[in-house]
């Protein structure tokens, strides 16, 4: 069976082994051989924590984040660049870059959506929990043409009081300028937290996308016999 490799970004101040537990909910039989990634973001000021130092993949001049909050581009863009070496090496050796899933929460789940629409491969998937679009529409034209068929997952509670709800679904016009599928699920009441539901929908979610890998892998191989 090939290998799928998943790759999971933590939120600020957060650390990769405090989420490895996550892991344990994703009990089926098709993800029992994924390999998993949980790295730790670096002590970096932070201007939303008025510049203290704090684990952060970049810069995030305000919390909580709503429509218009400003961000810091270059910030997130110097960050996409450790993501990308991360999924370097994992194709180097041998995975299949559409059996590489990436998935963060909050401003990890910001990094992902950045490192998932400038990397110049397809890649399996990439899930989004109560994330932020960390650009402007004027960095679109930067995105490889391979990236834009990588699907995103978009989960986001209606409760959440530190990426706003509204926030969240400021991404399905941005994505759908950039030409990018989205699929985005509302969780009613969830505040800025994950739950199970949310979790096993991603398991879902990543098993169709393996499954659709597969069949098309398939496809190409009878052609060529």
């Amino acid at each position: 069976m090939a290998r799928t490799f998943i790759l999971w970004l933590h939120g600020l101040g957060d650390s990769g082994p405090a989420n490895e537990p996550i892991k344990t909910s994703f009990k089926s039989p098709e993800l029992s051989n994924a390999s998993w990634l949980f790295p730790s973001a670096p002590f970096n000021p932070v201007s939303c924590n008025n510049g203290h130092v704090m684990p952060s993949w970049f810069d995030v001049p305000e919390l909580p984040f709503k429509v218009g909050s400003p961000i810091d581009e270059s910030s997130v863009v110097e960050a996409v660049k450790n993501v990308h070496a991360i999924i370097d090496q994992e194709i180097a050796e041998g995975t299949n870059p559409e059996n590489i899933f990436i998935c963060g929460l909050s401003q990890g789940g910001a990094l992902t959506l950045a490192s998932v629409l400038l990397y110049p491969k397809t890649l399996g998937g990439g899930a989004v929990l109560s994330g932020w679009v960390p650009f402007t529409p004027s960095i679109i034209s930067q995105f490889p043409k391979e990236a834009k068929k990588t699907p995103i997952l978009w989960s986001h509670g209606t409760d959440d009081r530190m990426v706003l709800f509204e926030a969240g679904q400021a991404a399905l016009p941005f994505l759908k300028e950039a030409g990018v599928t989205c699929e985005f699920k509302s969780y009613p009441g969830l505040g800025h937290s994950i739950s199970n539901k949310e979790l096993k929908y991603i398991e879902s979610w990543i098993k169709r996308r393996l499954k659709s890998s597969s069949s098309t892998t398939c496809f190409h191989l009878n052609c060529l016999k």
